[in-house]
């Protein structure tokens, strides 16, 4: 090492720079489980996924990356099941959504509107009811179900557990098995090591499209952050809240609870919203933290970090200013961030926002979604889901259900939301045991077939649906065997 003239040597010892890449040695990996229908994450598709994969006859295996089932609604804090009607007398959203919430029901681990009221324009209804978020939606009394999050785990594992699936919790399903172009399985990691499950038919529900990415299945990842679904959220609770104090002073001072909002927005930047909780002593507050990317570990890692720094500042706000916070304290925080939005798939079909305008209800309908409101164009009534939407266009025994669902930016920010997440995974856990049953791929399923197996499960689709399948005897497959 060469020094200046008249100056001390250095002792420091250079470091080599750090390679780009590694070669890591080829290694064996040890099959722990062969299954028919392998399931890959376990929020609310997943769960739907596996629980009706297994009750039509398919030995059914479900892998979930943290200590608990139910993803954003439950570790991510995400309570509100919202939008299961339509503001008429009729639930659209039924099947096991309904099966869920009648159970939390059961445990008094839900609050939801009568479903005698559903549809009702009575003013003292109204009156009483607007306080909860999405109960009266255009002044029409909709079913919208706010859940404890904790009871629904245990909802969830009752389910899988009497359904027979056999669960692996703490299990990171990372790739997947791929022979040609037909998964095979998938490759997990646990505090057990890296293992593999091989399966005949495998389900991605992970949200990220994480197996059909690593399948080489076609996908689109931009994300609109302007929109709700590119943005993460750390969600967290408050406790000791009078929330019907506080609900009143949002509706009988409207200007000055914008002003307290407005300085709590200034803090960090973006929106955080207080909303009601299955009790009346605690509120959730939602945000929407923009800029960032769900599939980058950084972005991941500062978005926790942010919304913790900006919590702190705005609940000692809200105790200052906002009536009904003056006792609260901080509950907790999601034990898992909100990720709302990343790849998505290409499948036999995309559903697009311009199809969402039009009402199309596609003849291989599988879920029928209520609108939400008439004041936003995108927001049209006969909405739906067809079944080409969770089958990849080349890659086989391989089907999708959540948010990562065939479809555009615009059309999957509508229809990510956890009911429809729900429908889409009790259809692909079916459409995967009826194709095991009927010796055909996925893709040659008869849709028909699983659109009856639906309504008899208790799913509602579209009356159009309804009639063609009482009208037809049989009709043939939209894809090629």
């Amino acid at each position: 090492m060469t020094h200046s003239a008249g100056s001390e040597p250095s002792t420091r010892t250079e470091r080599p720079s750090t390679p780009r890449t590694i070669i890591e040695p080829s290694r064996e990996t040890p099959v722990c489980r062969e299954t028919e229908v392998l399931v890959v994450g376990g929020g609310p598709a997943g769960v739907a996924a596996a629980v009706a994969a297994a009750r039509n006859g398919a030995d059914t295996t479900l892998i979930e990356r943290y200590n608990h089932l139910g993803g954003m609604a439950t570790g991510g804090l995400v309570i509100l099941i919202p939008h299961m009607s339509a503001g008429t007398a009729e639930q659209e959203v039924a099947g096991i959504c309904q099966e869920i919430v009648d159970r939390l029901d059961a445990m008094g681990g839900a609050r939801h509107p009568n479903r005698k009221l559903l549809g009702s324009a009575d003013r003292n209804v109204i009156k009483k009811l607007e306080h909860y978020h999405d109960f009266v939606v255009d002044d029409r009394v909709r079913m919208s179900v706010i859940v404890d999050p904790e009871l629904l785990k245990c909802v969830l594992n009752d389910m899988i557990e009497e359904s027979g699936v056999k669960l692996f919790l703490h299990s990171w399903g990372t790739k997947a098995l791929v022979d040609s172009n037909t998964v095979t399985g998938a490759i997990f990691e646990s505090k057990s090591g890296r293992q593999a499950i091989l399966s005949q038919r495998s389900i991605d529900c992970t949200g990220d499209g994480d197996i059909f990415a690593s399948a080489g299945s076609e996908f689109e990842g931009a994300v609109d952050h302007s929109l709700r679904s590119g943005m993460l959220a750390v969600v967290f609770r408050l406790g000791e809240v009078d929330y019907l104090q506080f609900s009143n002073f949002r509706q009988s001072e409207p200007e000055t609870y914008k002003g307290i909002m407005d300085e709590i927005r200034a803090i960090g930047g973006f929106p955080l919203l207080p909303i009601a909780t299955h009790r009346d002593d605690q509120v959730w507050v939602n945000n929407w933290v923009p800029g960032n990317d769900c599939l980058n570990v950084e972005h991941l890692t500062s978005a926790e970090v942010r919304v913790r720094k900006v919590m702190r500042k705005a609940h000692e706000i809200l105790k200052r200013k906002m009536p009904g916070f003056e006792k609260s304290f901080l509950l907790d925080t999601a034990s898992q961030i909100g990720t709302r939005g990343s790849r998505r798939l290409l499948g036999e079909h995309m559903v697009t926002a311009e199809e969402l305008r039009m009402g199309v209800v596609y003849q291989d309908t599988i879920a029928a979604i209520p609108r939400f409101t008439q004041n936003v164009s995108v927001h049209t009534p006969n909405r739906s889901i067809p079944y080409r939407a969770l089958v990849p266009r080349l890659t086989e025994n391989l089907l999708v259900a959540g948010r990562c669902f065939s479809s555009d930016v615009i059309a999957n920010d509508v229809l990510n939301l956890i009911p429809f997440c729900v429908q889409m995974g009790e259809a692909a856990g079916t459409a995967a045991a009826l194709s095991l049953a009927d010796g055909v791929s996925p893709r040659g399923l008869n849709y028909q077939k699983l659109q009856r197996r639906l309504l008899e499960q208790g799913a509602w689709l579209p009356r159009e649906i309804r009639r063609s399948l009482t009208a037809a005897e049989s009709v043939p497959t939209l894809f090629g065997q």
